[in-house]
């Protein structure tokens, strides 16, 4: 039966059967025994990853000296990649019992006690924990090995090297014994080095070790040897560590199962010391095992080596192994004989073959004598050895990479790849190959800084410019060819399965470090001689021109080092670049065989498999935002939105952070020194499900960085680019470690003063990171009084750079902790020194990997408390703060999308929970309007009203608990959590209050209107009982129709004319008569022609007309004196602009008042007077005059006239249809007209003999007629107001989803004066825009949505009366009672519902109705007919009038959505887009200031709108807000001479100081079509032009009306 294995890289291989080559059955067992016991029997065919092991999870965050079996593999590959040599030294807990003193159960006298029986007892019989059964550590490393992929058998190996550790360089299959040279894993491992030259000159080499060239000394054993081999040659190479792992180390066991006939190999690198033991690197292999039973390896190292080195007890011709050592002999190769048994010294034999006796001899003499034989040899011999030979030695051995299909392609594809390299010159590779990411990207990245950097004048000109150039750019890097370099990386990248493309991806890395290192280190070496020379020459004033010299050689070396850096990175930077250009130009390129679009794709996924992302370029130190925005989208897409801990690591360069990084989570930085970090890398790191459940993320985000004062940068604008690196990813990062190399203060200054300055700018934006400070490279961490020591120290120099760092941000902070959290006992870790004695032979310090254990467990210790970030919120924080960067000033820049989405998001919410609390307090206010009305009750009191409201109240509280505990963005909500429970109680309680004054209002007028009810009702009723006594002396004349009729008319018309005696009739009005009239009174010169020639006061274009200047005001700046030639005559004043704007605002806020005002005269239930009109006047003119008070200017009559007469003009539609109402209910006459058709049907059922119960009946639906009416209307009112709330685009959102659909509609009708009107009186435009939706919308939807409403709501109201009816009947039959009982019951049961009392029947004879359920049938009956007439008459004309002006559908939504802030910016007159009125105030709870919220707005317009103009020119402006602040030119409030600059535009005072201006390009291009479609209406309409300095850049008159329109979809993203 065969039997199928798995090699390492995971090819399958078929063997024979159990009996395989020599691995005999006990040895099989042995072997499979492990791998239960190590829990790896899946893993043999099911290997172990990378992605396995570097996740984070609960046992790798914990220190392991000693744990059980099961956990040793986990405990060894942890400690590993932390680089801790210890893991070899892992104890294994053993059973409790076995840790046990035996003790034997005797009762004999201690006189009587015999050594010898314990001794021998104890000992023999009882063995106790037997040493074979312990798992012995190279089986440990073995196993993994043997069980891993080749990604993670590459890491390992790697690892082993950094531990200084042998590594399997043959390695024989478990289980079929066939040998594998897995070369694969040595692909990553670099070897250091340095000698002396013949003329004793220093020289360093660094290669990868696979290309390395070097003698080799080969170990065997022959036969049992009681000297340890491997400890042999530890000596040899280095004393003090255990290269190879031997008999005596810690956790040693006599059984081995997996290394026999495994060959290791070691390197002894030199440092160029007189103390090396070795002049040159030399190779040393071990063939583990007795060499005589391992032939075939034995073979390959004999031939391979430089010289051979066997040691064995003896010589013995019988041997069988003495053919092997007579073959050796006779080799050529020198052979030194290592014997145990004897005691000779150094004896050579014949030439080149040398004996060295062990016998009773030290060791250190021993190693000291075969290091003196092995020199001599080497010194002679030119013989060298190269990993990559061994693989001649197939078939008979197997190469891992070469018998692994994927990697065989994947190397296939690299060379093809690394083919187009050749010939090139290193420093001109990228200019050729990846030309999108030279010049052009830079040149981009500068005019980008340049464009968020404005200078000048003419800002937007100087903007477009920019945006122009930078399009160009663009479209040059387009028409760039794509290289055939990559090309074919593209091409390898989207053909390749996951796994080929990950060995592709590793050996095109590989390859890349091959082709560039030596070159890369030549350079190295000649940038610091120059360096040196250049800091030498620096202090000597009398050389500068050498040092100017020098310096510019030193500038030419660093642009030749960046050129030659080579990598993958700048690879996917390129990729990154064509895909920029591509979504620029919004088309691909002709020579792309891919859509770019699929390129974010493919950096999500290297991202995915552990490939570093470049976040910022640091050749150009730019962010490619749209590129990384791209990747992160395609990495949502894959993995979800999953939330990310951001970790940054900040530090000087070369301080070891990409070291620790990949110390602490097996991180691929780059960290040698032939390449730095350069800009900002992230990593994702994976959390384990299991620790999911304790963190509140999903992956651990690591943004490593380039050094702070990097040497590259020297004299450079180094500050600011270490001031924007530090920034950057302080703002990016949940928690930055701030990696310090040493404890000298003097080192840390400049960095501290970076960093605390960046945290400072982070307090001031409201983002709170937190930090640990990493102390790297301290002599003695166990010191406690000297740490103690050196934290004082630290947090000295923090408060002082805190100080320093304060004055440069203008704020005010003295301690480091008054910037952000931090404990200066447990947030500052000190790092042992990183290798263990000196390079390039030391192993790192076991205290170093348990400062990294230790700094892991305080990172997640802080982790547990963040809640991180979702990768979409990472998006827009990266955006945001890049941004912010560009600009310079970040703290005055800086825009967190975040909080600004999640503030809107809340806003919306808001107006929700708003809504349900008017809409059920509205509920409430009908309820008890009706019981007012049916004089049910006569007081009313808040907390009747609270307690009505509770229900509501307590689900709006509820629903904000869970918002704010639930929504994904509650960490950034919480901020205003205090403030949004205080508006809405706030909110609520003006509700409550404003109800009750209403209905207080209502309690007043129906004891002042109680005579006119009570005279209508005596009017109805005497009609009723004439009418009554008519139709009885008609009775005989019943079938004689006319002659009823014409009875019934003569008496209608007697009736009438008495009601009009005793009631005169109300009178039409005619508002803007007496208006005129009052105003007439008031200034009696003024002509009958003004009010022809009268202007609508919000609509002129200037106000100029209206002012005159005060005596001695000194306002002459102010204002301009326009002059004819002719005798110098005054022709008129112009205003500033600053002028004009505050008397519009004076205008806009009167006519608000006026409009409170008109409401409070409740026109509808006390008729219209002029006296109203008179006190109008009064009112605005009291308005006006405490205005001109404060003001060096005052107005003429006109001004007063035309405002009086705009105001009432404006309200007269209001005015008359609120009289109408009043009409139609009090005029008697009309009132009782209208109801002549239910007199005569009343009048016809007397006549015909119905009974008393009959006519009641019918009496009773008439008097409900009008109520039901109105009680149907306004339900449906408030339905249909909810419905829109939710239906309606328009209407079903905040006040920023309104107003871009005013702004849509706007540019669909095109109407200048509409705009105009928006733009001055946004208030009243949104009022009128809701009013044209309204209408419209029930309108369109009258058949579908508003008619089903009324007949629903008529339905039900028809159900509850009849309810009311049937009950009243049950219980007068019930208490016998009469037919007062009946009504009294009857309007109790639905004065809820309806303004119906029994007042409204007090005249009307009922004595005698005494059949009740008659009654009850008769109201059915006429009921039916009722409700059918108010269903028939209801239709879209007579539903608004039938209601009282502020119950209808629009008023109700303009009260809801008006109700906030209309402060307009002084600059653009953009409106504030708080939804909260007077939200400047400061308000208090708990004794708790809440903060002052600045006048905000998401886009700025031009200011040339609001008539803004060039001071000494008639040019209109064309700046933006948000890019004048941004740049240093300045403007002049109220048109005075004192010039403020844009970017301190807060201390020109007054409305300047309650707006917050971000400064950035944050622009709506709607508003640039806006001024390129109007602009002569513009120009007129100001009586200026946009010409010089206001010329309009032509770049915005390629913007057309649907780009304007699109355009604000994203206006309102950036509102919600």
């Amino acid at each position: 039966m065969e039997e199928t294995t798995t090699s390492e890289t995971g090819k399958k291989h078929v063997g024979g059967g159990k009996n395989i080559g020599t691995a005999g059955e006990t040895e099989r067992n042995k072997i499979e025994n492990l791998i239960d016991r190590l829990r790896l029997k899946d893993r043999h065919l099911n290997k172990l990853r990378a992605a396995d092991v570097l996740q984070i999870t609960v046992h790798s965050l914990q220190p392991h000296e000693s744990c059980a079996e099961e956990e040793l593999i986990h405990t060894f590959i942890q400690k590993l990649l932390m680089m801790d040599y210890r893991a070899r030294y892992i104890h294994a807990k053993e059973n409790n019992e076995l840790y046990h003193t035996q003790q034997r159960d005797t009762k004999s006298s201690e006189d009587e006690d015999d050594i010898f029986d314990y001794v021998n007892s104890t000992s023999l019989s009882n063995p106790g924990i037997s040493q074979s059964e312990r798992i012995h550590p190279m089986d440990v490393q073995m196993a993994v090995f043997h069980c891993a992929d080749g990604f993670l058998k590459q890491l390992m190996v790697t690892k082993l090297s950094q531990c200084q550790y042998a590594l399997p360089l043959l390695v024989p299959d478990p289980f079929t014994q066939h040998i594998e040279f897995p070369l694969w894993t040595f692909r990553q491992i670099h070897k250091s080095w340095k000698i002396r030259n013949t003329n004793n000159e220093m020289i360093s080499q660094t290669q990868p070790i696979y290309k390395a060239e070097t003698p080799m000394v080969s170990f065997f054993r022959f036969g049992s040897v009681s000297s340890s081999k491997s400890q042999l040659m530890n000596s040899l190479i280095n004393e003090k560590h255990n290269t190879f792992f031997h008999r005596n180390c810690p956790g040693s066991s006599r059984t081995r199962v997996l290394m026999d006939g495994v060959v290791e190999i070691a390197w002894f690198c030199p440092s160029g010391s007189n103390t090396d033991k070795f002049t040159d690197c030399v190779a040393f292999c071990n063939l583990h095992g007795d060499a005589g039973d391992h032939k075939k390896q034995l073979q390959i190292l004999t031939e391979m080596s430089s010289v051979n080195v066997i040691i064995l007890p003896r010589l013995d011709r019988n041997d069988k192994s003495a053919a092997i050592i007579q073959n050796l002999f006779r080799n050529k190769k020198p052979l030194i004989c290592l014997f145990t048994e004897y005691e000779s010294i150094v004896t050579e034999m014949k030439k080149d073959k040398f004996k060295i006796g062990l016998k009773d001899r030290n060791q250190s003499d021993v190693s000291e004598d075969l290091r003196r034989v092995i020199n001599d040899y080497l010194s002679e011999s030119s013989s060298t050895f190269r990993l990559e030979g061994v693989s001649v030695w197939k078939p008979d051995i197997r190469v891992d990479e070469e018998d692994d299909e994927d990697c065989t392609k994947g190397r296939g594809a690299a060379e093809q790849m690394m083919s187009l390299l050749k010939k090139q010159h290193l420093t001109e590779i990228k200019e050729s190959l990846l030309p999108h990411q030279g010049n052009l990207w830079h040149q981009w990245s500068q005019k980008n800084k340049e464009l968020h950097r404005p200078q000048g004048d003419e800002i937007e000109m100087y903007i477009s410019k920019k945006q122009t150039e930078m399009k160009k750019i663009r479209k040059q890097q387009h028409v760039s060819d794509v290289s055939e370099f990559m090309k074919l990386f593209i091409k390898e990248i989207n053909l390749h399965a996951e796994h080929e493309k990950r060995f592709f991806l590793r050996w095109l890395r590989i390859l890349l470090d091959e082709h560039t290192s030596a070159d890369l280190t030549k350079l190295h070496h000649k940038y610091y001689e120059t360096w040196s020379a250049v800091l030498k020459l620096k202090d000597n004033s009398n050389k500068s021109k050498q040092h100017n010299a020098e310096q510019r050689d030193l500038e030419k070396v660093s642009d030749e080092l960046q050129a030659a850096s080579f990598g993958l990175e700048h690879i996917m930077r390129e990729i990154g670049q064509i895909y920029e250009s591509c979504s620029s130009v919004k088309k691909n390129k002709k020579d792309l065989q891919f859509d770019f679009s699929s390129l974010p794709s493919l950096a999500a996924e290297m991202m995915i498999s552990g490939f570093p992302l470049e976040l910022m370029d640091g050749d150009a130190a730019h962010v490619p935002v749209v590129w990384i925005s791209a990747v992160l989208d395609q990495l949502i897409q894959k993995l979800g939105d999953q939330r990310v801990f951001v970790l940054s690591v900040l530090g000087i360069q070369s301080s070891g952070k990409s070291t620790m990084l990949n110390a602490m989570f097996g991180l691929q930085f780059a960290v040698s020194a032939g390449r730095c970090t350069r800009g900002a890398f992230v990593q994702l790191v994976r959390v384990s499900d299991e620790m999911k459940t304790q963190m509140n993320f999903d992956y651990i985000l690591v943004v490593d960085t380039e050094g702070l004062r990097a040497l590259e940068l020297s004299g450079r604008s180094a500050r600011n680019h270490d001031n924007e690196l530090a920034t950057f990813v302080v703002g990016l990062g949940n928690l930055t470690l701030i990696n310090i190399f040493g404890e000298n203060p003097s080192e840390m200054q400049d960095v501290l003063q970076i960093v605390v300055q960046a945290f400072l700018r982070m307090k001031k934006v409201r983002l709170n990171p937190s930090c640990v400070f990493v102390h790297q490279n301290v002599s003695d961490v166990t010191a406690g009084e000297k740490n103690m020591e050196g934290k004082s120290r630290l947090q000295e120099k923090l408060d002082e750079m805190t100080k320093l760092a304060a004055e440069e941000e203008v704020c005010d902070a003295e301690h480091f902790s008054d910037v952000i959290r931090f404990d200066v006992q447990k947030d500052v870790k000190y790092f042992a020194q990183l290798w263990e004695g000196s390079p390039p032979m030391a192993p790192p310090n076991p205290k170093y990997c348990e400062n990294i254990q230790e700094l892991k467990k305080t990172i997640m210790s802080h982790a547990a408390k963040s809640h991180g970030m979702m990768l979409k919120d990472l998006k827009d924080r990266i955006k945001d703060l890049w941004e912010a960067l560009l600009n310079e000033r970040f703290v005055f820049s800086f825009r967190n999308s975040l909080e600004i989405s999640a503030y809107r998001k809340l806003e919306t919410k808001y107006s929700k929970w708003s809504w349900s609390l008017r809409s059920a307090m509205m509920e409430t206010e009908n309820k008890l309007h009706n019981k007012i009305e049916n004089g049910a009750i006569h007081k009313v009191e808040e907390t009747d009203l609270h307690r009505e409201l509770k229900k509501t109240s307590e689900e709006v509280k509820k629903s904000m608990s869970e918002f704010f505990e639930k929504d994904k963005d509650k960490d950034i909500l919480i901020q205003w959590k205090t403030l949004f429970e205080l508006k809405i109680k706030v909110l609520q309680e003006n509700i409550v209050r404003e109800t009750k004054r209403k209905l207080n209002e209502i309690l007043q007028q129906r004891d002042l209107k109680k005579e006119i009810d009570d005279q209508r009702i005596n009017h109805e009723n005497t009609l009723y009982e004439k009418s009554k006594e008519l139709a009885l002396n008609l009775k005989d004349k019943t079938n004689d129709e006319e002659t009823l009729k014409k009875e019934f008319d003569l008496f209608w018309e007697q009736s009438v004319k008495n009601i009009i005696r005793d009631a005169p009739a109300i009178r039409d009005i005619d508002v803007m008569r007496d208006v005129r009239e009052i105003l007439s009174d008031v200034y009696e010169s003024v002509s009958v022609d003004h009010w022809r020639e009268s202007r609508d006061i919000f609509t002129v274009p200037s106000y100029s007309d209206y002012v005159k200047v005060k005596k001695y005001s000194g306002l002459a700046e102010a204002i301009t004196y326009v002059y004819t030639s002719v005798k110098n005559k005054l022709l008129s004043i112009i205003l500033s602009q600053d002028l004009e704007a505050q008397i519009r605002s004076l205008v806009t806020d009167v006519a608000l008042k006026t409009d409170t005002k008109i409401q409070s005269f409740n026109i509808s239930k006390k008729g219209y007077n002029i006296s109203f009109i008179q006190q109008l006047t009064d009112y605005i003119k009291t308005i006006v005059t405490e205005y001109q008070k404060q003001v060096k200017y005052e107005f003429k009559n006109e001004f007063f006239m035309d405002l009086v007469h705009s105001i009432c003009k404006r309200s007269n539609k209001m005015i008359t249809d609120q009289h109408r109402l009043f009409r139609e209910v009090n005029d008697p006459v009309i009132y009782v007209e209208k109801k002549r058709e239910e007199y005569y049907s009343i009048f016809q059922k007397n006549c015909h003999g119905a009974t008393s119960a009959a006519v009641f009946g019918a009496i009773i639906c008439q008097k409900l007629k009008e109520p039901i009416e109105q009680s149907v209307y306004k339900k449906t009112a408030r339905d249909l107001t909810d419905e829109m709330r939710s239906n309606c685009e328009s209407l079903n959102g905040n006040r920023s989803n309104l107003e871009k659909h005013i702004l849509k509609t706007l540019a669909e009708e095109e109407d200048f004066d509409k705009y105009m009107n928006y733009i001055n009186n946004p208030r009243d435009h949104f009022k009128s825009f809701i009013r044209d939706e309204v209408s419209r919308y029930i309108s369109n939807k009258f058949s579908v949505s508003v008619l089903p409403k009324i007949k629903e709501n008529i339905k039900l109201l028809q159900q509850k009366i009849m309810k009311a009816a049937h009950e009243s009947t049950e219980h007068v039959q019930l208490n016998r009672g009469d037919v007062g009982l009946w009504l009294k019951s009857f309007t109790q049961q639905i004065s809820d519902e309806l303004i119906f009392s029994k007042k409204d029947l007090s005249g009307v004879k009922r004595d005698d109705v005494g059949d009740f359920k008659l009654l009850e049938d008769v109201i059915r009956q006429e009921l039916t007919a009722v409700m059918s007439d108010i269903s028939c008459r209801f239709n879209t004309e007579t539903f608004p009038v039938k209601l009282d002006f502020k119950l209808r559908p629009d008023e109700l939504l303009i009260d809801h959505f008006c109700r906030c802030c209309w402060v307009q910016c002084p600059f653009c007159k953009a409106i504030c887009t708080n939804t909260i009125e007077n939200h400047l105030q400061e308000k208090e709870e708990e004794k708790e200031e809440l903060q002052k919220a600045e006048h905000n707005v998401s886009f700025h317009r031009v200011a040339g709108i609001n008539g803004w103009f060039y001071r000494g020119t008639t040019n209109l402006c064309i700046n933006i807000c948000t890019s004048s602040v941004a740049s240093n030119g300045y403007f002049h409030p109220d048109a005075s001479d004192k010039k403020v600059p844009f970017r301190n535009y807060r201390s020109a005072g007054g409305v300047f100081a309650d707006w917050n201006i971000t400064p950035d390009l944050s622009e709506l291009p709607y508003w640039k079509w806006f001024v390129c479609r109007f602009q002569k209406d513009l120009e007129k309409h100001y009586g200026k032009t946009f010409e010089g300095d206001g010329e309009i850049p032509d770049e915005w008159r390629k913007c057309s009306k649907q780009d304007a329109i699109e355009s604000l979809d994203r206006y309102i993203l950036w509102s919600r």
